[in-house]
């Protein structure tokens, strides 16, 4: 059984083996592994972006479990159902290396958990 993100992190590896120069070094890394320009490697990025998706994800249920249990509505359902899709989707798209896209979904997320509070209320 193959994990998608598995496969995904091969793919990946392999790619940026083409941009090493001859020291080994990916596009003037230092020795710490940290990128000469000052971001954030690959791998670390979809780790962060998958991670903030995830935390999201629980503070939208948080939220969601706590407004529908105070306030019974398929109006709440829906629209934080709608903000803990797109956070499992921005946890996809991270594992998939669209790390950029993931970030616009998961803002999508949460611009829509936080306007659905003054809708819902």
């Amino acid at each position: 059984m193959t994990v998608i993100g598995d496969d995904i992190d091969e793919h990946i590896d392999e790619d940026s083996d083409a941009n090493r120069d001859e020291n080994g070094d990916e596009g003037g890394a230092s020795e710490t592994g940290i990128p000469a320009r000052g971001g954030l490697t690959p791998r670390q990025a979809r780790l962060v972006r998958g991670v903030a998706a995830a935390v999201v994800m629980v503070a939208v249920a948080a939220a969601m479990s706590v407004r529908f249990a105070a306030e019974p509505s398929l109006v709440t359902l829906g629209l934080y159902g709608v903000a803990l899709i797109l956070s499992g989707t921005a946890i996809v798209l991270s594992r998939m290396g669209r790390t950029r896209v993931a970030t616009v979904v998961l803002g999508c997320g949460l611009a829509v958990a936080v306007l659905a509070e003054p809708l819902l209320n």
